[in-house]
């Protein structure tokens, strides 16, 4: 036993040091220098002194919970809330302006910012996002959002229901020195159902139905995670996928197309989770600093819902004039899927305002697939092969 002490501690303490590194150096190397900038917080505590430590916001309203003015970093946001509203999550609107901008940087539903999909509560963990106990009830962010001269963050409520409590913290750092960058922090949500592009239109996946189709590059048949101009730098995204299907839905290749070229990418991946650094189809909740699986389907194969994620906190993916990453939809764009992501990255403000977010009533989830709709399936099947003494798998 004592043997297995000495690399145990080692993982542990090489885990604590690379989860602290984010964005510079690692906490040891600047913690204990003197900092210049003064600790502030908005929150939504009780102005009366009471317990009464949250807000209201009520169904229809925006409500602008963080107005700040000067230069700073937004380090650490909390929130949690309470609604009568079972899809409050995908319902609530969380928007971000820098720097007195007219356009907002973040518009993305508060649920699925915060890496949580579906209107769902489920635990995440990783490095910039943290969905916490009581089962993912608290939502954190830690990525650092400088602004020069303001900032502004708003919820909006387009449920039918009102969100009768909602606390938050609004943790920044008030500085007195100018930034170093230019670049602000954004993060912007998209969604496509998608349909096969094959020849024949068959979902042919694994060679299910005969030899694939090669992949034939044209940009409107690949589902779009990032599409911006200017310069920045790519550091993650949220992939929330639903599956029909119970065959895989991850042999879809990863294409980023860097300042100007759209038709070579200029990191090519292989798969879809290949890109999210797992191999071989998995299915098993996994929560890793940089990439996970929260979330996997609980059905047969992969039917149903999966959340991925990936942060290139080792490494920004850096472009100085524009930026395009796309992932296929199967093999060759071969399948129908429920796909929503959200993308995060630092970028100067661009005078163009992102893709407007759509309403909730076009947001809504996908009708579940169940064992209901798999036994009427095999009953078409049957019929198709004369109802006899039929198996299956004929």
């Amino acid at each position: 036993m004592k043997q297995m002490l000495f690399p145990l501690t080692l993982f542990s303490l090489t885990i604590v040091c690379f989860t602290s590194q984010m964005f510079a150096d690692g906490w040891e190397n600047t913690i204990w220098k003197e900092k210049t900038y003064q600790n502030k917080r908005i929150s939504s505590a009780d102005p009366t002194n009471g317990n009464d430590d949250f807000i209201k916001i009520p169904k229809k309203k925006t409500i602008t919970i963080a107005e700040i003015k000067g230069r700073g970093i937004i380090k650490h946001i909390w929130m949690t809330l309470a609604s009568k509203d079972p899809m409050a999550r995908k319902n609530a609107v969380i928007r971000m302006y820098w720097d007195n901008h007219e356009h907002p940087s973040v518009e993305v539903p508060l649920g699925e910012f915060f890496g949580q999909g579906w209107g769902e509560e489920y635990i995440v963990n990783s490095l910039p996002l943290v969905a916490a106990p009581k089962k993912g009830k608290s939502m954190n962010s830690y990525f650092p959002m400088p602004f020069e001269s303001g900032a502004k963050i708003q919820i909006e409520n387009e449920s039918e229901e009102d969100i009768s409590n909602f606390y938050f913290y609004i943790d920044y750092e008030e500085w007195k020195s100018p930034l170093e960058s230019q670049l602000r922090f954004h993060s912007q949500w998209s969604r496509s159902i998608t349909k096969p592009n094959t020849s024949n239109q068959r979902e042919n996946e694994w060679s299910l139905f005969g030899e694939m189709e090669k992949t034939k590059f044209q940009k409107e048949n690949f589902f779009s995670v990032l599409e911006t101009e200017g310069k920045g730098q790519f550091i993650g995204l949220n992939l929330y996928v639903d599956s029909p299907t119970p065959l895989w839905y991850g042999e879809g290749d990863d294409l980023i197309f860097i300042d100007g070229n759209q038709t070579t990418a200029t990191l090519k991946g292989t798969g879809t989770e290949d890109v999210f650094n797992t191999a071989w189809s998995p299915k098993e909740v996994f929560m890793h600093p940089y990439f996970g699986y929260p979330r996997v389907s609980d059905s047969i194969g992969w039917l149903g819902r999966t959340h991925l994620y990936r942060f290139w906190v080792e490494s920004p993916i850096r472009f100085e004039k524009n930026f395009l990453f796309l992932l296929e939809h199967g093999h060759a764009n071969s399948l129908t899927l429920d796909l929503i992501s959200v993308a995060y990255w630092y970028q100067s403000l661009n005078p163009k305002p992102m893709k407007v977010l759509p309403k909730k009533e076009m947001r809504v989830n996908q009708p579940e697939i169940n064992f209901r709709h798999i036994h009427k399936w095999r009953d078409s099947f049957r019929s198709e092969k004369g109802n006899g003494e039929i198996w299956g798998n004929e």
